[in-house]
């Protein structure tokens, strides 16, 4: 958390985790209104700050916000997660959006798009759960953003913030904001297949294999088992390791306990021959 949460130190935490650069590109703005935000969960309460940790687990059910504003007031709440489209890397999926709140009543706002939990991916990393809070100068006619029941088509939950905004700028002014990070967890796997109705995505890394330099006709003080190796086919080195192990290993008793420190045993007068000293 923030240790001194003035508009200006929200701004700079906003500004280290690119907030403002993904959601309005070059623009940014200094929140004067205060979110609290909290998710229930079994072990308690758990607020949503300015890029805490809190996992798709935690956050299933849509959480409590509130805040200061006078009854006359119109408000919008949007959370938008930046980092998760499938197909689009240039937007963002609408998790939870409510328009025209008379003050600080939510329950009382035009409910556009029903929330939805965070759905990180597996082997992608953190992605960003954004809350921003607009105040409006009028009521305004957002019904091109409803969207009918949960909503789980993840096509129909594309949006814009920039978009957005520049759409309605001249009747709305960002004021709030409140952000927190999420990664995948196993509850996700129920989720993917029961929710969304889809295969659960998982990202793998691929890595590069290895570089090997071309092979030296005289390799000079090389371990010439070691080195030959760099070249053979892997299978068949993994074959001949397998055969070796095998015949050490006992049908019902199991395999010998590995060495304590096994390279800090001692062979008495043994010394390879790649090793000695040349005379």
């Amino acid at each position: 958390m923030v240790k001194n949460s003035s508009p200006v130190d929200i701004k700079k935490v906003a500004d280290h985790y690119g907030v403002f650069e993904h959601l309005y590109g070059d623009a940014y703005f200094h929140p004067r209104v205060p979110l609290n935000i909290l998710y229930e969960t079994e072990k308690g309460s758990l607020p949503v700050y300015y890029g805490n940790v809190i996992k798709p687990s935690e956050s299933v059910n849509a959480p409590m916000v509130s805040y200061d504003s006078d009854s006359n007031t119109l408000w919008t709440l949007t959370l938008v997660n930046p980092d998760g489209h499938f197909t689009e890397t240039s937007s963002e999926y609408i998790h939870w959006f409510i328009g025209n709140i008379p003050g600080n009543d939510l329950q009382k706002g035009e409910k556009l798009v029903e929330y939805l939990q965070p759905f990180p991916p597996k082997g992608i990393g953190f992605h960003r759960l954004i809350f921003v809070l607009y105040k409006q100068d009028k009521k305004l006619d957002l019904s091109s953003y409803k969207k009918e029941g949960p909503c789980l088509t993840l096509s129909d939950r594309t949006f814009n913030t920039y978009d957005f905004y520049k759409k309605f700028q001249d009747s709305m002014t960002p004021a709030g904001l409140a952000f927190f990070q999420s990664d995948w967890d196993a509850s996700l796997k129920e989720f993917f297949h029961n929710k969304l109705n889809m295969k659960e995505p998982i990202f793998e890394y691929d890595f590069a294999p290895p570089y090997i330099k071309k092979q030296a006709w005289f390799p000079i003080r090389e371990p010439f088992n070691l080195y030959m190796d760099k070249y053979r086919d892997p299978k068949q080195i993994n074959k001949e390791f397998l055969m070796r192990k095998l015949k050490d290993v006992h049908p019902f008793k199991g395999s010998p306990p590995p060495l304590a420190y096994p390279n800090a045993v001692y062979f008495e007068g043994y010394v390879p021959s790649w090793l000695k000293p040349r005379n």
